[in-house]
């Protein structure tokens, strides 16, 4: 399983990424899978990643409201306050049982999570990669 983000990249840069990763399935992890980037809306991106022979599931279950994401992009204070919120919205059932479907899918295929945010330690899929790990003992790479 691997964690992308798309910020600052082209459509085909970013599929060529995930094919070179041999990624069979993304999970986009955006509550509303819009996107001002051209190709990076639901429609367009799903259709772009079955051209490539990658499958694509949306699970806005494992959104990051979107009150809480100015703290991603904060202080270490703010930073901590939002993720230690996002990390409880992971406890609630609809989150439990999306990560238990990409963990699922993570035992026959290479899986990657998707938002927007390049540096993932400012972005919530961290901390549903880091559920699924600790959850599902998968690993994770960089």
């Amino acid at each position: 399983m691997v964690g992308v983000g798309y910020e600052g990249r082209d459509l085909d840069e970013f599929i060529r990424q995930l094919r070179g990763e041999g990624v069979a399935r993304l999970v986009d992890v955006r509550l509303n899978p819009i996107s001002r980037k051209r190709g990076f809306s639901k429609t367009a991106l799903s259709t772009a990643l079955a051209d490539a022979e990658i499958a694509y599931e949306h699970m806005r279950e494992l959104g990051n409201p979107k009150w809480n994401r100015p703290g991603f992009g904060g202080s270490p204070a703010e930073l901590g306050a939002a993720r230690g919120f996002y990390a409880q919205t992971l406890h609630d059932d609809h989150a439990r049982t999306c990560l238990e479907r990409i963990a699922f899918a993570a035992r026959n295929q290479r899986v990657a999570v998707m938002c927007f945010e390049a540096d993932e330690s400012r972005c919530h899929r961290d901390l549903v990669l880091e559920a699924i790990h600790e959850q599902f003992s998968f690993a994770i790479s960089a």
